[in-house]
């Protein structure tokens, strides 16, 4: 899910039942943070990840059937020590992926047959700087051609190495546990944490919010994501933005790399979008989200329950959008195959060197690379 985009979303969080939080000013007077900002960021970041807002209800009598709602797995256990060490300074790495299952209620969303399968149609790494102020998102197309490594599934089931491999087939052969392991393998970093969404939780959390208002410079016209624009100003419901975010025969070039600057310009879009939604000031409202978000998540073991996610969250509220960058990995068109992307291995040395460094990724890591010519299509309103 090319050249570093304007910075996009951050992932703050928010304590249950501080939905007009107020701070001390100078001179020890009282004022509000700027105007839903920090409602705006959490909502924004927390669908990204298919978790809005979850504990904001700040109803304890809730949190039993929220617990309930939520589905984890244990990356840990499944893939055991030989894995990258954890950062000693603070800083954390989250795999997300967007998942399309096509079993159940994906099936009519996603295509193809109802035999429970699935793969990763988005993933994203997220890392989280030491002081949690900032954070880089760092897209990885699910075509690139990748070695991946042997793994063990969260069921026992050890699947063998493959050469060239799709990315996302990863998650398709071993599901999260073989992501995380493909992703670690690739980057040489740890993923500290792992979220997944689905198909059909992402529709009803956009329609929850009462859809994104986007404005395409160009139409889109894509039959295999059934979305059809025309160029200026629409209120995407939860349908038309899952759409968008998996368009890619009607943008660009017509890769996985111009879906990515799709989702990216996308999440810029819903984090103008929800400053205007009356997230906070309705309880039903909330609650209806965060049980949509709830239901669409699945979640490493750490952060399986609403409290944990709600701790997680609020750890990172100092997260601004004007401090969160977002790229992909950088990437060329494989010669043999132009339907696939290989790594650029340099260039993507330069971002994970920075990441493990926690520090920024160097502009000149994503110069040259393949972009899929889809930036500036879609834009906030």
């Amino acid at each position: 899910m090319s050249a570093q985009s304007t910075p996009g979303p951050g992932i703050p969080g928010k304590k249950p039942g501080t939905d007009s939080p107020r701070r001390k000013g100078a001179g020890g007077r009282r004022r509000k943070p700027p105007a839903g900002r920090r409602r705006g960021l959490l909502v924004a970041a927390w669908t990204t990840a298919g978790i809005v807002v979850l504990g904001g209800t700040g109803a304890g009598y809730l949190y039993l059937k929220l617990n309930g709602n939520l589905k984890t797995v244990d990356i840990n256990q499944a893939l055991g020590a030989d894995r990258p060490s954890k950062a000693d300074n603070g800083s954390e790495n989250i795999l997300v992926l967007g998942s399309d299952t096509r079993a159940g209620g994906n099936k009519k969303l996603g295509g193809g047959t109802d035999d429970g399968s699935a793969r990763s149609d988005t993933a994203m790494i997220v890392h989280v700087y030491e002081g949690h102020q900032r954070a880089s998102v760092v897209s990885i197309p699910r075509d690139t051609l990748v070695d991946r490594p042997e793994c063990t599934d969260t069921r026992g089931t050890t699947h063998p190495a493959a050469h060239r491999a799709m990315f996302n087939e990863s998650y398709g052969t071993g599901g999260a546990a073989c992501a995380v392991k493909t992703v670690e393998s690739l980057t040489g970093l740890r993923m500290d944490h792992y979220l997944e969404v689905d198909f059909s939780g992402f529709q009803k959390l956009i329609d929850d919010l009462g859809g994104v208002r986007v404005t395409t410079t160009k139409a889109i016209d894509d039959p295999n994501s059934h979305l059809k624009l025309t160029a200026g100003t629409h209120t995407l419901d939860g349908r038309q933005a899952l759409g968008l975010v998996r368009t890619r025969h009607g943008v660009g070039d017509g890769s996985d790399l111009g879906r990515i600057q799709l989702q990216q310009a996308f999440v810029k879009a819903l984090i103008d979008q929800v400053k205007h939604v009356g997230v906070f000031t309705s309880p039903k409202k909330l609650y209806d989200l965060a049980d949509t978000a709830t239901k669409a998540v699945t979640a490493d073991s750490d952060l399986g329950s609403v409290n944990s996610l709600i701790s997680f969250a609020d750890g990172l509220k100092g997260i601004s959008s004007s401090r969160m960058t977002m790229v992909t990995m950088p990437v060329r068109y494989d010669p043999a195959d132009p339907n696939r992307v290989i790594i650029e291995e340099s260039k993507a040395q330069q971002v994970w060197t920075a990441l493990k460094a926690d520090r920024p990724i160097p502009r000149a890591a994503t110069e040259g690379t393949a972009t899929g010519e889809a930036k500036g299509v879609v834009s906030g309103s």
